[in-house]
């Protein structure tokens, strides 16, 4: 097992790691859509959903995969009508690849972010996307 840690996603505030690498696979913990330089929320649904895919994006990155390699993605979203341009922003960042995919309606998240996203990816699997 090898914890992944990366200067592009936000360091974790708590006793957690950014990713993990184990049995093939990049696990990468849940992602808020915080600005890794700033440590700022960015405003509105569309650059939340895309701060928080860049975060889950480094991590795979830094512990050997891509955006191609997802097999598993959980978002956690504030308010289900915001699901359509969640949905945008997410096809149009994952182009053709198509995970699988969990969407959990959360009455609030940390930070008062309106979304968060864990996931799982294959380990070398570097096609870009």
């Amino acid at each position: 097992m090898q914890t992944v840690s990366t200067d592009r996603a936000p360091t974790p505030a708590g006793h957690y790691s950014q990713g993990i690498v184990s049995g093939g696979f990049v696990y990468v913990a849940g992602q808020l859509p915080i600005d890794p330089a700033t440590g700022a929320i960015p405003d509105g649904i569309d650059a939340q959903a895309l701060r928080a895919l860049q975060n889950v994006q480094a991590i795979l990155e830094a512990g050997g995969s891509s955006v191609r390699g997802l097999v598993s993605v959980q978002l956690f979203i504030v308010g289900i009508e915001r699901w359509p341009d969640i949905n945008r922003v997410y096809a149009a960042f994952l182009g053709d690849h198509r995970p699988a995919r969990t969407v959990v309606p959360v009455p609030e998240l940390h930070h008062g972010a309106l979304i968060e996203i864990n996931a799982i990816a294959e380990v070398h699997a570097h096609n870009e996307g």
